[in-house]
């Protein structure tokens, strides 16, 4: 069993390998969005957002509904962005760390 666990947690952290998955992360914290949207946002081709919305989705990352023609994405669970903010303090604390390294 915790074998399994952490196969569905290094699956999960896949997502957060590619700067443009973290990047949806981050523009969709506030709400969903369409994949128009987001497209334009991230200045992303929507073929090539599209499969990174389709892994997210796989994974459980984000959840997708279809109203008529449009397709709205959203975090599936809010506790995604309080990991994210946390691994981004972590890494604001690294380079602090390291510009004062430099610094002395």
């Amino acid at each position: 069993m915790e074998d399994r666990i952490y196969s569905y947690h290094a699956d999960m952290c896949k997502v957060f390998a590619h700067s443009k998955r973290l990047e949806v992360i981050n523009v969709l914290r506030d709400g969903e969005m369409t994949v128009t949207e987001l497209s334009q946002k991230l200045g992303l081709a929507i073929g090539n957002l599209s499969q990174h919305l389709s892994m997210m989705r796989e994974r459980r990352i984000l959840i997708s509904r279809k109203e008529g023609n449009l397709v709205y994405y959203r975090i599936a669970n809010p506790k995604l962005i309080s990991c994210f903010d946390i691994m981004r303090e972590m890494l604001f604390d690294q380079i602090r760390q390291d510009a004062a390294l430099i610094q002395n």
